[in-house]
């Protein structure tokens, strides 16, 4: 289904990132990958995707925390892939303190990441999208774009503020075949949540099982993870002809999180 088209995926060495690569390189993109972590793994992972779908896949370890960091990333991925079609602004990062404590440099770094990289990357991969007179962006949010929760100020304002720039883009390409849409996730089983389930299982005596349920108990009515799989499907969705008309709009996949 998408067939010639290039993906950038930020924040996609692992996890909800790595799901939706995975999800549109199985529809038949390009995809180049972006994120931290072992080199030897990265590009395991990167050869693997490529032998298993058959489709060309990249790496750019560029990091969104600098200046313009993003702008550059975009525009390696442009010069190797030959263009961006499809721009998924996924990465992220988390700091948890009192809004009295919390420390500057996190609330910038947060920032920096979570909203500055988002604003940049669709920045600089908007004039190519528009030239070709085809672009999906999808910006990964999280229920918390929607909703708060206490000691996460920085990444509730981020992901408010992703929301908020969703909809402009949104408004502002409304005329074009370029569309802009954000996906709200609730607890989704990543590698760091399960470091997180396990932690919590070990602190309270208790069976991890347990310890994953517990912490869905307090947000997620449904009591199920979402996993990176389904998000990775969303993704294809809005890159489809049936989401060719949504843009501007924050899609939930939070188990009934924002429902409440």
């Amino acid at each position: 289904m998408l067939n010639g088209k290039r993906a950038l995926v930020t924040g996609s060495t692992s996890g909800i990132g790595l799901g939706i690569a995975r999800a549109l390189a199985a529809q038949g993109a390009s995809v180049m990958l972006n994120g931290f972590g072992d080199g030897a793994e990265i590009e395991a992972l990167r050869a693997g995707l490529a032998k298993e779908f058959g489709v060309t896949v990249l790496y750019n370890g560029a990091d969104l925390s600098k200046p313009d960091g993003a702008g550059v990333l975009v525009r390696d991925a442009e010069a190797r892939l030959g263009g961006v079609d499809i721009l998924v602004n996924n990465a992220g990062i988390q700091h948890v303190s009192p809004v009295e404590e919390f420390p500057l440099e996190r609330w910038d770094a947060v920032i920096a990441i979570n909203l500055t990289s988002v604003f940049q990357a669709i920045r600089a991969a908007l004039p190519g999208m528009k030239a070709r007179g085809w672009g999906r962006i999808i910006n990964v949010a999280s229920a918390h774009g929607l909703v708060a929760s206490v000691n996460k100020s920085a990444y509730v304002a981020s992901k408010h503020g992703v929301l908020g720039l969703t909809k402009v883009v949104g408004l502002e390409t409304a005329e074009t075949d370029v569309t802009c849409n954000a996906i709200c996730p609730g607890w989704v089983l990543t590698p760091l949540v399960q470091k997180q389930i396990d932690a919590r299982a070990e602190a309270q005596g208790v069976p991890v099982e347990q310890a994953g349920r517990d912490l869905l108990s307090e947000k997620q009515p449904s009591k199920k993870f979402t996993t990176p799989e389904q998000i990775g499907d969303l993704a294809v969705f809005l890159c489809s002809g049936a989401g060719a008309n949504m843009t501007g709009t924050s899609l939930t996949m939070d188990g009934g999180w924002t429902a409440q």
